[in-house]
């Protein structure tokens, strides 16, 4: 079974989904064959690198809304955060561009370091309030996960892992994908939004029994209830 994630390092429910669905499948009966796969998404591609606002007053210019409406909605989200063992400070968080943080996750891939360096990202960033638009910052964070760090600059300084940034996104419009989190099981079914562990449970048990059926063939049975072809089982 295959998960595909879309998501952004900045989109405070990408976190929280991430662990929601980590939850369910640490309850997943089959996990050891499921492969997750996370996929480039940006909230705001044309987003400055350095913004000069503070996270309260870009949420109140994105939405139209004052600063302290804006102070509102994040404690909401601070709260569900929480619920979920994540510590979030609005505060102190600083807006950026992400398309870097993106190449440096599909430069992980490659090095088979994604699961490492996609946690990194989003601790970094709703936790610890580090500027991940800043190449330097990244290049650390990637260091701390097990990456070379002067090979990883050497990619940031330059255009590599670009094309792949691009194509998810574009893979992620021709699906219909608008915004994230967004979970894509086996190319078959779609979970959108930081929905509950148990409903990304269900749904991940629903996808199994669909495609690994139970195959009977012509068991033999010594029940003597037996009748007709089938047995039931006795009454007590």
């Amino acid at each position: 079974m295959k998960v595909e994630v879309w998501s952004d390092y900045q989109c405070p429910f990408c976190y929280i989904g991430k662990r929601r669905f980590e939850k369910a499948m640490s309850q997943f009966a089959h996990q050891s064959e499921v492969e997750v796969e996370f996929k480039s998404f940006e909230l705001d591609p044309h987003a400055k690198r350095d913004t000069g606002m503070n996270i309260h007053e870009m949420l109140a210019k994105k939405y139209g809304t004052s600063v302290e409406q804006a102070k509102e909605m994040s404690a909401n989200v601070i709260s569900q955060a929480k619920g979920e063992g994540l510590d979030y400070h609005f505060d102190t968080m600083i807006p950026t561009n992400t398309f870097d943080a993106h190449r440096l996750m599909q430069f992980a891939f490659a090095k088979g370091k994604e699961k490492e360096m996609n946690e990194r990202l989003f601790h970094a960033y709703f936790t610890e309030s580090q500027h991940i638009g800043n190449q330097e910052t990244l290049a650390l964070l990637a260091e701390q996960v097990g990456l070379d760090k002067t090979e990883v600059t050497d990619m940031l300084a330059g255009d590599q892992f670009t094309e792949e940034v691009r194509a998810d996104e574009h893979e992620g419009s021709q699906l219909g994908i608008s915004g994230v989190p967004f979970f894509v099981i086996n190319r078959k079914y779609g979970v959108s939004g930081a929905q509950p562990t148990e409903l990304f449970l269900e749904t991940l048990n629903k996808v199994w029994a669909e495609e690994n059926p139970l195959q009977i063939l012509n068991e033999a049975s010594t029940d003597n209830s037996c009748s007709d072809g089938s047995c039931a089982v006795p009454e007590k």
